[in-house]
C-alpha cells in the first residue's frame, strides 16, 4: 500500500460512520504522511464537488481504484 500517490483516487475499506464513510465509497489522496508510521489525508466529496468528509486514514483502510470496481452513487446518510 506504500505505493499510493497524491491525488490518487483511492476506494474505503472499512465502514467510519463519524465520519459518514462507508466501505466502498471514493475519495483522493490529499496529503501522505511518513512520519512515525503512514497515513493517507483522503478527500471523499459530494457529487456537487462540496467536500462531504476529510479524515485521516491508514494504509489498510483504503486500496486502489480498480478497473473491476462498479462506481455507484447513494445518498448521503444527513439527506432527508
Amino acid at each position: 500500500m506504500n505505493d499510493l500517490q497524491l491525488l490518487q483516487t483511492v476506494v474505503a475499506t472499512v465502514d467510519r460512520p463519524d465520519d459518514q464513510i462507508l466501505a466502498g465509497d471514493i475519495g483522493t489522496i490529499v496529503d501522505l504522511y511518513t512520519q512515525m508510521s503512514i497515513a493517507y489525508e483522503v478527500e471523499f466529496s459530494n457529487a456537487d464537488g462540496s467536500v462531504r468528509a476529510l479524515v485521516t486514514l491508514a494504509p489498510g483502510q483504503i486500496r486502489r481504484l480498480t478497473p473491476a470496481d462498479i462506481l455507484t452513487t447513494r445518498p448521503s446518510q444527513s439527506a432527508g
